[in-house]
C-alpha cells in the first residue's frame, strides 16, 4: 500500500484486545490511546465504565470535518487492498469489502461519542513527539498502526523521540504492528531496542492472536 500522508481509519475495542494482547487486568488501567483516529476503542471502553484517553491531531478537528477525511481516502484504501489482497490475511473479514464497512462501523461509533468525549477530555488534539501530560500520568499506552508503520513518512528520529516521550507520560507502552504499509518489517528496529536499552528501558517483541497484514502478528512491549 502506498500512502503520502497519515491517515485516520478506525478499529475496534475487540481489534485492540487482540492487537495489544490485552488482559482484563490491563482493560482497567489508566490507558492513553495514541493515534486513535475515528477509532471505537475509546467509546466502547468508556460505556464499559473504563478510563481512556485517546490523542491524534486529527481531534482538532469537527465531527463532519473528520468524517469526511475518511470518506475521503475509503475508497484509494479499498482499491489497494483489493489490488495486493494476497498481502492480507482473511480470516476476520471475508473480503476488502467487508473489511471497508467494518471501519465505517468504527468510525459511526467512534463519532457519536465525540463531541461528547471532547468536551469530557477525552479526545485530545496532541501530536508526538511532544505531550500535554505530566510524568507517569497513565498505566498503559497503547499506540495502534502508527509507529513503525508509517517509516516513509516518519524517520528513525522521529520514532525514538515519540517512544520516549510516550514512556515518559506511562508506565508501559504496547506498540502494534511492528511492518510498514508494505507488509516488511520496519528496518531500523534494532536501533531501536537499542535506544530504548541506553535509556534503561526493557522491550519484548511478543506474538499476538491478531494478525490481518500478514506478518503483522507482533507488537512490541515497553517498560522500565
Amino acid at each position: 500500500m502506498k500512502l503520502t500522508e497519515i491517515v485516520p481509519w478506525g478499529r475496534t475495542l475487540a481489534e485492540y484486545t487482540a492487537m495489544f494482547n490485552l488482559s482484563e487486568a490491563d482493560l482497567n488501567l489508566r490507558i492513553l490511546g495514541c493515534g486513535d483516529g475515528p477509532a471505537s476503542f475509546n467509546a466502547e471502553m468508556t460505556e464499559l465504565g473504563k478510563s481512556v484517553i485517546s490523542i491524534d491531531p486529527v481531534y482538532e478537528f469537527s465531527a463532519q470535518q473528520i468524517e469526511q477525511r475518511v470518506r475521503d481516502t475509503y475508497e484509494s484504501i479499498i482499491s489497494q487492498v483489493k489490488q495486493k489482497a494476497d498481502r492480507y490475511v482473511w480470516k476476520s473479514f471475508r473480503n476488502a469489502d467487508d473489511l471497508g464497512q467494518a471501519r465505517l462501523g468504527a468510525m459511526k461509533k467512534f463519532l457519536s461519542d465525540y463531541e461528547l468525549g471532547r468536551a469530557d477530555g477525552r479526545y485530545l488534539g496532541q501530536a508526538l513527539p511532544s505531550l500535554d501530560f505530566s510524568d507517569h500520568q497513565f498505566e498503559l499506552c497503547l499506540c495502534s498502526h502508527l509507529l513503525f508503520l508509517y517509516a516513509e513518512q516518519l524517520s528513525r528520529e522521529f520514532h525514538h523521540a515519540a517512544l520516549l516521550e510516550l514512556l515518559r507520560v506511562a508506565a508501559e507502552v504496547r506498540v502494534f504492528p511492528l511492518i510498514q504499509l508494505d507488509c516488511e518489517p520496519y528496518p531500523h528496529l534494532e536501533r531501536v531496542l537499542e535506544t530504548l536499552s541506553g535509556n534503561g528501558y526493557r522491550a519484548a517483541i511478543e506474538p499476538v492472536s491478531y494478525e490481518f497484514q500478514k506478518g503483522g502478528n507482533q507488537m512490541l512491549k515497553i517498560c522500565r
